[in-house]
């Protein structure tokens, strides 16, 4: 069974670049637009990882960060923080509301996969690149 991944990012150009390298690593994805979709998507498709953009419409990435983490019931979903924001406040301020890891926008597709396999585990997945 493939692992699931939530894309919650409003940038259509990083949702098509993100959805073909998670589907080409065998990732099953789904796509959140806003937070508050991102956040109706957690609850119906329990991901194992969101890929959580820190600026959308509706509500931020922290928020939704803060939510899931709220949740006793969702603590084992891995959070990783994207943006285009890398100062140390904002990667503190992600960290410190549950973030696994926090990536900094423009990143390597590479190191974004090493980064999502080593928060699962190093879980094989069928179909990696």
């Amino acid at each position: 069974m493939s692992k699931k991944v939530l894309i919650a990012d409003d940038e259509p150009n990083i949702v098509t670049s993100l959805e073909y390298l998670m589907n080409k690593s065998g990732y099953e994805v789904k796509i959140a637009r806003d937070g508050d979709e991102a956040l109706v998507l957690v609850e119906s498709f329990l991901p194992d990882v969101v890929l959580l953009d820190v600026m959308m419409p509706r509500r931020s990435g922290y928020e939704v960060c803060q939510q899931i983490r709220e949740r006793p019931d969702w603590r084992h979903i891995k959070i990783v923080m994207l943006s285009a924001k890398g100062r140390d406040a904002e990667v503190n301020k992600g960290l410190s509301l549950g973030a696994d890891t926090y990536v900094t926008k423009p990143f390597s597709n590479r190191e974004l996969i090493d980064k999502i396999d080593e928060l699962l585990g190093g879980a094989a997945k069928p179909g990696g690149a």
